[in-house]
């Protein structure tokens, strides 16, 4: 089988997120990195692009040139991957898609609720592929999860708790830290810090295990690193459309936390539990029954968590993987075979909406509010 072309803007060296991309995108062989705009230093860009084996002519000082590039070339690339800071990437997902690609975009997809409506259309009217990185959905168990939410195992679905919570940006003498300072500035992270960089991971988990949307909520967000201009804290409570009460706590300060993104769904005949520090366990108790363990490559697990699972039972897969299961499933849709599990610009605008519904609340005092975009409401 033909490798796709992939691009990528942004995630150069030293980046936190280019190397999950380049390995996920690269560790199914379906894709190969042809083209890429990876710095906002052109000249660094180009020399770090051609390091990783992309041809001179294919890499580029800037997105803006790899999209003149890309669209003069009888080989352009099939995917082009963004991971830019926040303010970027509605520009950037817009020229690309309008102009014939296919695009996944780091969350989140855009700064404002406008914006995100905007590629919802944008991506309709182009008949392009545009996915969201909420690559946790793409572990195995997490699909898993919702398959079994789906074949009503557990039930309606009453209450989910949830966290994404670290503590990575917890001291205050490391403000000037770019992979930092850059989370908690207005001007390119937009109205929300840690909520809109992580709690949405969260947020988007509880719809795609629940099967439901976020409808309203009501929000208590703290700065308590008193330099931060965005909060680094959050409480967010939330119901759905389908009626399930939700509650979401996010921080980048809670010190002796590394990654604790977790998510509990409780229905009506019982409850499941899954941790992105344990990911190849999926956590199930019937109603009156005793917990059970169901681990990833075990037999009689759902279509796509088979699908998914890489590697042999009682073997970790982690991030990189959960990445690479994004890739695949858009390797699939690229030639044509829809994935349900890919996140859309749909979810991306969901999200957007909801952190500003978020951030409204909290600056009047947790009162409820809605949380869907114009377009869904």
């Amino acid at each position: 089988m033909t490798k796709l072309k992939w691009g990528m803007i942004g995630g150069g060296e030293g980046s936190q997120i280019g190397p999950a991309h380049r390995l996920g995108a690269l560790a199914d062989g379906m894709f190969v990195l042809a083209a890429g705009a990876l710095d906002h230093r052109p000249d660094e860009g180009r020399a770090y692009a051609q390091r990783l084996g992309v041809a001179s002519d294919r890499a580029y000082g800037d997105w803006q040139e790899m999209l003149a590039g890309e669209k003069a070339r009888p080989d352009r690339v099939d995917l082009v991957t963004i991971a830019t800071p926040n303010s970027t990437h509605f520009e950037i997902a817009k020229a690309f898609l309008e102009a014939g690609f296919n695009v996944l975009c780091e969350k989140p997809m855009t700064m404002t609720v406008e914006e995100g409506e905007e590629i919802v259309r944008v991506a309709e009217t182009s008949g392009k592929i545009c996915a969201v990185n909420y690559c946790y959905s793409a572990y195995p168990m997490v699909r898993q999860a919702r398959a079994m939410v789906r074949a009503g195992d557990i039930g309606k679905v009453r209450l989910v708790v949830t966290n994404f919570s670290h503590g990575h940006h917890g001291d205050a003498t490391d403000a000037d830290n770019p992979r930092v300072r850059w989370r908690y500035d207005p001007a390119m992270a937009g109205v929300s810090g840690q909520f809109a960089d992580c709690g949405i991971h969260a947020l988007h988990m509880a719809s795609f295990i629940s099967d439901d949307e976020v409808k309203s909520l009501s929000a208590d967000m703290a700065s308590t690193i008193s330099s931060r201009a965005l909060e680094d804290d959050a409480m967010v409570n939330f119901r759905t459309e389908g009626g399930a009460v939700g509650r979401l706590w996010t921080s980048s300060v809670a010190i002796g936390r590394q990654h604790g993104f977790d998510i509990q769904v409780f229905g009506e005949t019982g409850g499941l539990r899954w941790a992105s520090e344990q990911p190849n366990q999926l956590i199930y108790t019937p109603v009156g029954g005793r917990t059970q363990i169901i681990e990833k490559g075990e037999g009689g697990l759902h279509d796509d968590a088979q699908r998914l699972s890489r590697v042999a039972i009682a073997h970790p897969e982690g991030f990189p993987l959960a990445v690479a299961n994004i890739y695949s499933d858009l390797a699939d849709a690229i030639r044509g075979e829809a994935r349900d599990g890919l996140p859309t610009p749909a979810d991306g605008v969901r999200s957007i909406a909801a952190v500003h519904a978020a951030v409204a609340s909290s600056k009047n005092d947790g009162a409820w509010t809605d949380a869907r975009p114009p377009m869904f409401r």
